[in-house]
């Protein structure tokens, strides 16, 4: 009963006295308050009161507590409250078999009575089946495709289907039983599936013994997509149904691929909660073991109880429902006939199929065992293109339907027109992001609108012709926040479109729309076009079409030269990256490095814009400005004479001002945001080392290590650009950060630290700032342990990075050496050409097979190739002055993958001290862990503008259960402290 009916029968309401301050608080959210505190705290509360000794004493809550502790195996201890402590290492020594049970009269809640009732409801009421969804046998390709894939729903419930006999010939009908799969794999570790941030798995044995033994309200279950990889035999027990082969992810390799298939394993009471399949995909499920009841509704109908949040920023969806159970208890009840979902039982041996963008829901009813498949075929292709597409609004309208819509969005607009009985609570299931007050509607929607109230009218329909209306044009996939939602990354989507457009070739009329839909690939073709008319360049093939994979840009090959055009983060940006890298090839031509012969030649480079609705074109070679960019005002006021207007210095000035800022693709007027660089360079024969890393051998490899050494040693010892010190006059003022103890001051009035030194510190100052912010946003694989001490290792005084030391004279000096950086050398980044007997360059690329594997920069090598040297270097638009161990950094990570090996190797072939001559037997100011070169490293990867520390945990798996960082940064860089450099030529 309530605490009120309680006080009504003579009873004393004890919640008040007991809770205090606390009473005004409803029981469900002091419960949420509560997850907040750590393990040790809540115990101690517990004696606070009897009512929080009941609050606290909750296993729901404990289990939370758990489970955002553990990061890995875990081992289930029969209360989630004795396993929290053990995982706290806290002796849990309350005899429970001799304790008496505790009893408090005048206490009631009803949220705690419905979680209690959910954890050991029995399911044998839910076993109904209706019969709204068919039952198909022998279904052949041919059927399935015409009447449920990709049909549009209407009337909806003929369009679901349990497809039997599928699976009758696997052996996983008969092997995959708990009994079996525990004699085999019980020492095998399976992910978790929990509402949880933290990676958690647990043996099989562990978990069966958990299986048995729960009583919780939402039931954790295995749900692992890398089962293949922990046991692969499983994989030979079931095949791909014959209605689903088709997967157009299957040009990905590897990693490369998302996540595609799962083994999912739950008790009674577990399930999945309401959702829509990542990237719109659709899927397959079949069950081997159990019984599973679904429920399903189409497109752009939200179930009750259910809220859909879409971020306007990225676009990233986030979805708060109940969980499946409590949908079921809670809100199903409520719906009227009409809005009920479409529902089934799911029998041993049926295979459900869910269509793109349809919500569903599962509840096993009692344990199970199945596999699933997620797939994209020509059904849903333009579909999970239109989601990886960059922006919100219209993410929003396919999950949520007319919901999204800013004029479908008022109260009197929900898909349950009777639900005047439902509380407010359940009311907010139908809010989704609208537009703020004062905020402009997209301009493209805007110009629309006639079109798109027409489509409204005849209401929400799951046609990619409707959905793509909400999309905004003005923002591209090449310069806006990706979302962290999709499933694939943003270099992985353009190398899958690209790998597509060749794979299929009789299907390039609708890889093509999908391209256009997610890269707005037919602006930057008809850019191409109006680029290669101008130049006089052959007009680009049908296999020039797409831009590659590989690249943070356009990026497009034609016979004999690449085109390559800047979008990334804005018009700004491209100008500072094509003005540096002209600047660098002039420079490399006029003191005739060898690094040239390594650098591919430019040929024309210029400014593309639009105006009025016509392309137009200026050539540009980065020593003036174009009256098209002087009317955008993005001039640096202060420039000297000598220096580039966007060369170098003004692009560090430029970086720093955006160091620790989110990065905004709408800086700048409209006009800005149709103005285009680009640039024309040679094409190089061979292929990207990308391509090769798993066929090459390990001389190969080390013969690649040596000559990235010898190069990085050609372009540190380069010559800078002049510097005018009024070029940085304007940063000193601005910063809002001071050195700790004035450190930077007393080096400044000593030994004069060179003005690029000053802002290299300064920019790092700003990047300090909100690293940790930063790497929690980026989270797994970083530990959360170690990114809560991030800013504990880094130090306050990041001048002392410079390698600070005195001399004989007691003045404090630079141990640095300042050099060109690129910044920027990845596995895509070095060119590979043949060499040996079976070395036959082939020139034609159009029927050779090269292109279709994703080359950035090559032509086509016949098969028989066997020995690969390294030629090139590419893209040197991300070139910077500073510290040489920059450089180190991406070679080490994403080229050596962590190989000392190679490391070792381009070291010995690299012949330049990374401290100066002068200061590697000095004592170095702030301690010896200054003087480490391994510490400076690792602070770099720390403030580094990229997700180096998710490579790190990556490649060294190991890492993940480290304590400190001092460990990380001995098992990563720890090879560099070993080397001590050559003595620095004088005359070089």
């Amino acid at each position: 009963m309530e605490n009120s009916q309680a006080h009504a029968l003579g009873l004393t309401d004890r919640r008040p006295a007991a809770l205090g301050d606390f009473r005004v608080l409803p029981d469900d959210l002091i419960c949420d308050i509560l997850e907040y505190l750590p393990p040790r705290d809540v115990a101690r509360l517990a004696c606070v009161s009897s009512v929080m000794y009941i609050l606290c004493n909750e296993e729901p809550l404990w289990m939370s507590l758990c489970l955002s502790k553990v990061n890995g195996p875990l081992q289930y201890k029969g209360s989630w409250k004795k396993t929290a402590l053990d995982l706290e290492h806290v002796p849990y020594e309350c005899d429970e078999a001799g304790r008496k049970p505790l009893y408090f009269d005048g206490f009631n809640s009803l949220f705690l009575y419905r979680r209690l009732y959910r954890c050991y409801t029995t399911l044998d009421a839910f076993s109904f089946d209706d019969g709204n969804v068919e039952r198909k046998k022998d279904l052949n390709l041919e059927d399935f495709s015409c009447d449920y894939d990709g049909k549009k729903p209407v009337t909806a419930k003929i369009y679901q289907v349990l497809l039997t006999g599928l699976a009758d010939a696997w052996p996983a009908r008969h092997t995959w039983t708990f009994d079996q799969l525990l004699q085999k794999y019980g020492d095998t570790a399976f992910k978790i599936s929990q509402r949880s941030a933290r990676k958690v798995s647990m043996k099989f044995k562990d978990y069966v013994s958990y299986l048995k033994i729960q009583h919780d309200e939402d039931p954790l279950y295995i749900f692992d997509h890398k089962f293949g990889e922990v046991a692969p035999a499983l994989l030979k027990d079931y095949c791909v149904p014959c209605l689903f082969q088709e997967d157009f992810f299957d040009v990905l390799d590897g990693d490369k691929r998302p996540p595609f298939r799962w083994l999912i394993i739950g008790p009674q009471r577990s399930g999945a909660s309401w959702h829509v399949d990542p990237a719109l995909t659709s899927a397959w499920n079949t069950l081997l073991v159990g019984r599973k009841r679904w429920a399903l509704y189409p497109p752009g109908r939200v179930p009750l109880g259910v809220t859909v949040h879409v971020n306007e920023e990225d676009g990233d969806v986030n979805i708060e429902t109940p969980s499946s159970l409590q949908w079921w208890l809670d809100f199903y009840p409520l719906l009227a006939d009409k809005d009920k979902p479409i529902e089934c039982t799911q029998l041993p041996g049926e295979t459900i199929f869910v269509p793109s963008g349809w919500w569903h829901c599962v509840l096993n009813l009692e344990p199970s065992i199945a596999v699933t498949q997620n797939f994209v075929n020509p059904k849903n292709f333009e579909f999970v293109c239109l989601d990886m597409a960059p922006g919100y609004h219209h993410k929003g309208v396919c999950r949520a339907g007319l919901l999204a819509h800013e004029e479908g969005n008022s109260d009197d607009a929900t898909n349950n027109k009777d639900d005047s009985g439902i509380s407010d609570l359940i009311r907010k299931v139908k809010r989704v992001r609208t537009l703020e007050p004062g905020e402009k509607k997209n301009a493209d929607v805007a110009s629309n609108d006639h079109d798109l109230q027409q489509r409204i009218s005849q209401g929400f329909s799951y046609d990619i012709n409707f959905l793509a209306m909400y999309l905004d044009k003005e923002r591209d996939h090449y310069n806006s926040p990706w979302s962290s939602g999709n499933c694939i990354g943003q270099r992985e989507m353009r190398e899958w479109l690209f790998k597509l457009w060749f794979a299929k070739t009789g299907m390039r009329d609708l890889i093509w729309k999908g391209a256009c839909l997610a890269l707005n690939a037919g602006r930057w073709s008809e850019c191409l076009s109006e680029i290669c008319a101008f130049h006089n360049l052959p007009y680009p093939a049908e296999d020039e079409k797409l831009p590659v994979g590989m690249g943070s840009n356009p990026v497009y090959l034609l016979s004999d030269c690449v085109v390559k055009i800047f979008v990334e983060e804005g018009l700004e940006r491209s100008l500072y990256g094509l003005g540096t890298e002209l600047e660098f090839y002039n420079l490399l031509c006029k003191v005739n490095s060898p690094l040239k012969n390594h650098m591919p030649d430019v040929l024309e480079s210029g400014i593309i814009y639009l105006e009025n609705g016509i392309y137009r074109i200026v050539p540009w070679d980065a020593k003036t400005v174009p009256d098209v960019i002087a009317r955008c005002n993005l001039i640096p006021e202060k420039l000297n004479a000598d220096v580039c207007p966007f060369g170098v210095w003004s692009k560090k000035q430029f970086n720093y001002r955006r160091a620790g800022m989110p990065t905004n693709e709408t800086i700048g007027s409209p006009e800005c945001r149709r103005i285009w660089p680009y640039l024309i360079t040679k094409r190089c024969k061979g292929k990207i080392y990308a391509e090769l890393r798993d066929t090459i051998s390990l001389e190969d490899a080390l013969n690649l290590a040596s000559f990235l050494g010898e190069q990085l040693r050609n372009l540190h010892l380069l010559p800078q650009p002049p510097l005018s010190i009024s070029t940085f006059s304007d940063i000193k003022p601005e910063i809002d950060m001071p050195l700790t103890n004035g450190c930077m001051e007393a080096v400044q009035d000593k030994s004069e630290v060179p003005a690029e030194w000053n802002i290299f510190i300064r920019t790092l100052i700003r990047k300090k700032k909100d690293v940790s912010s930063r790497l929690s946003k980026w989270g797994d694989p970083i530990p959360t342990t170690l990114i809560e001490k991030v800013d504990e290792y880094l130090p306050d005084d990041l001048a002392k990075l410079l390698h600070i030391f005195e001399d004989e004279n007691g003045l404090n000096k630079v141990g640095k050496l300042c050099s060109w950086i690129h910044s920027d050398i990845m596995d895509d980044n070095i060119h590979m050409e043949p060499c040996g007997a079976n070395s036959c360059l082939i020139e034609n690329t159009k029927d050779n097979g090269l292109v279709t594997n994703g080359s950035v920069n090559g032509n086509g090598i016949s098969a028989g190739t066997k020995s690969w040297r390294p030629s090139h270097i590419l893209d040197f638009s991300d070139l910077s002055i500073g510290d040489p161990i920059y450089d180190i950094i991406p070679i080490y990570l994403d080229v050596f993958r962590g190989d000392t090996r190679l490391l070792k190797q381009l070291l010995e072939s690299y012949k330049l001290p990374l401290v100066s001559a002068e200061s590697q037997n000095k004592s170095v100011k702030g301690g010896d862990k200054f003087g480490q070169l391994s510490y400076h490293a690792m602070c770099y990867c720390m403030l580094h503008d990229e997700n180096v520390l998710g490579a790190i945990f990556s490649i060294w798996d190991e890492l993940k259960t480290a304590k400190t960082w001092e460990e990380v940064e001995q098992v990563v860089w720890g090879e560099l402290n070993n080397y001590k450099g050559f003595p620095l030529d004088p005359k070089i």
